[in-house]
C-alpha cells in the first residue's frame, strides 16, 4: 500500500516520473553498498551456491541420458560466451570489449529459466527420492531415468505461475522425471510456448489476466493438494540459487578467454529482469565472487519497470506498475512483470549498481540488429541487455564510472541474452520483420 500517491513521488522523483511516461530510463543505485555489507541483506551464502553447483553435478548423468542435447557437455546446462564486435561496433564507438552471454541457447528449455527452473524440480526430485529410501547422495544418478522413479514421481504435482519460459523449463523437467505438472499460463505467454508444453503432457491453464493472476492461481491450486509442490518464482529461494551457479560458469569461460576482472579491469553485466529471480541470482553469484569489481545493472520494458519501481520507492512488492498507472503490456514476454520478488528485491537493493528500461520498438531493433551483425537470434526479451553499455557514456554513467575509478578501457561487458532458441522460425521471422519496418 503506496504512503503517497503517484504524483507525489514523480515529484519527489523524477525518476519515477519518467518511468510513468514510459520514457527510456537509467537509475543509478544510491543504496549500493561496498564489500561485503553488499552481500548482508541476503540470507543465502556462497556454501548455498556450492551446495547447488555439486547437486547438479549430481544429476548430470541423468540428463546426459535423457536429454541428447547435454550430452556433449556431459549433462552440465551450460551456455556460450561469445564476442560480439559486430554488434559492438553497429552499437557505436564504447571503451571495453562486449560479450553475449548466451542462456538463449541453453539446452533442454532455451533460456535462462532452464537454469533456476530445472534445479528446484531436480531438487525436488532428489528430495523425495532421497526419502523414500529409493536413492542415495552417492549413487548414480542416471538411475533416475528408470521406471519405478517415474511411479515414484508421479504420485507427486508440481504447478507453476508463468509468463512463459519458465512454465517451459519447468514443464519439460517434471514431465520428463515423471510428475503431473501443471503450468498456469498469463495471458503475455506466447501460443506455441503452451503448444510445445502440452505436447509434452504438461496441462496448460490460460488466464486473461497477467503474471500475479497466473501465480496466485498456481500456488492455490498447490495449497489445495498436499502432494502437490508450487515453485514460487516470486519468492523461491532454490529458483535463485539455480541462477546463482551461473557466475561461477562465467568466470570459468572469462579466465578460458584470457579476460581478467580485478580493480583495474571491471566487469558490467546487463540483466533483463522480469519478476528479479532470475537477474538476481546470477548478480548475488558474481558479487560473491568478484565483489566490488562487477557492476550489475537491471534491464526492464519501459511498460513493465517493476523492479525499478520498488528499489526507486524502496516499496518493492508492496507496489506493482499498475499502481503508477503502467499497463504492464510488453512485446519482451518473459519480463512482463507487474509486481517485482519480495524477496529477491530486499536481496539485490545493496548489491545492484542500477537498472535501465527500454521500449519495446527498441528491443525489435536490436533482434534484427543482432541478426544481420552476429546471425544470432533471440527473443525480443532477450536483447534487454543489450544496450546496457551505451548509458555508462550518459551523463549519469559517465558519473559513476568516474565515482568508482574505473578504467573503462579495460572494461568487460557481459550482455546476458536470456532466450530465443526455441522460437518456431516463422514467428522469429515476425520479429524480425517488426525490427526491419522500424
Amino acid at each position: 500500500m503506496m504512503s503517497k500517491t503517484p504524483a507525489q513521488w514523480r515529484q519527489e522523483l523524477p525518476v519515477v516520473g519518467q518511468l510513468m511516461d514510459l520514457a527510456e530510463t537509467f537509475w543509478i543505485n544510491p543504496g549500493l553498498r561496498s564489500g561485503t555489507a553488499a552481500l548482508a541483506d541476503c540470507p543465502l551464502t556462497a556454501e548455498d551456491v556450492a551446495d547447488a553447483e555439486a547437486r547438479l553435478r549430481r544429476f548430470a548423468p541423468y540428463l546426459a541420458a535423457v536429454f541428447p542435447d547435454t550430452a556433449p557437455t556431459g549433462g552440465i546446462i551450460e551456455s556460450p560466451l561469445t564476442p560480439i564486435p559486430a554488434m559492438q561496433k553497429h552499437l557505436g564507438d564504447f571503451p571495453g570489449q562486449l560479450l553475449l552471454k548466451q542462456d538463449s541457447h541453453l539446452p533442454i528449455s532455451g533460456s535462462i529459466k532452464a537454469r533456476g527452473g530445472i534445479y528446484e524440480i531436480l531438487h525436488l526430485a532428489e528430495d523425495i527420492a532421497v526419502r523414500e529410501g529409493m536413492l542415495s547422495l552417492s549413487d548414480d544418478y542416471s538411475v533416475l531415468a528408470k521406471p519405478e522413479f517415474r511411479a515414484l514421481f508421479g504420485k507427486y504435482a508440481v504447478a507453476v505461475g508463468s509468463t512463459g519460459n519458465l512454465g517451459l523449463s519447468i514443464g519439460i523437467m517434471s514431465a520428463q522425471l515423471g510428475f503431473k505438472v501443471t503450468v498456469h499460463m498469463s495471458a503475455d505467454a506466447r501460443q506455441w510456448k503452451k503448444d510445445m508444453l502440452r505436447s509434452k503432457g504438461v496441462t496448460v491453464v490460460e488466464y486473461a489476466d497477467d503474471y500475479s493472476k497466473a501465480v496466485a492461481e498456481g500456488r492455490r491450486q498447490a495449497e489445495a493438494d498436499p502432494m502437490c509442490h508450487f515453485v514460487d518464482d516470486e519468492n523461491s529461494k532454490t529458483l535463485f540459487l539455480g541462477y546463482a551457479v551461473a557466475a561461477g560458469r562465467v568466470a570459468g569461460q572469462l579466465k578460458d578467454k584470457g579476460i581478467t576482472v580485478d580493480g583495474d579491469h571491471p566487469l558490467f553485466v546487463y540483466l533483463p529482469c522480469g519478476v528479479g529471480g532470475g537477474p538476481g541470482g546470477v548478480a548475488f553469484g558474481l558479487k560473491l565472487l568478484y565483489g566490488d569489481n562487477v557492476h550489475c545493472f537491471f534491464a526492464e520494458p519501459t511498460h513493465a519497470p517493476c523492479m525499478t519501481l520498488g528499489l526507486v520507492t524502496g516499496l518493492h512488492d508492496e507496489i506493482c506498475v499498475q499502481d503508477f498507472g503502467i499497463d504492464n503490456h510488453t512485446a519482451a514476454d518473459g519480463l512482463a512483470v507487474g509486481r517485482p520478488s519480495r524477496f529477491v528485491g530486499r536481496a539485490v537493493a545493496p548489491l545492484l549498481s542500477g537498472a535501465y528500461t527500454v521500449t519495446d520498438e527498441r528491443l525489435y531493433r536490436l533482434l534484427k540488429d543482432m541478426a544481420d551483425t552476429e546471425n544470432i537470434r533471440l527473443e525480443p526479451s532477450a536483447l534487454a541487455g543489450v544496450p546496457g553499455m551505451g548509458h555508462l557514456c550518459s551523463e549519469e554513467g559517465a558519473a559513476y564510472v568516474r565515482s568508482h575509478g574505473l578504467n573503462m578501457a579495460n572494461a568487460t561487458h557481459i550482455a546476458w541474452a536470456t532466450g530465443g532458441s526455441m522460437v518456431p522460425p516463422d514467428i522469429w521471422q515476425d520479429y524480425y520483420n517488426k525490427g526491419a519496418a522500424l
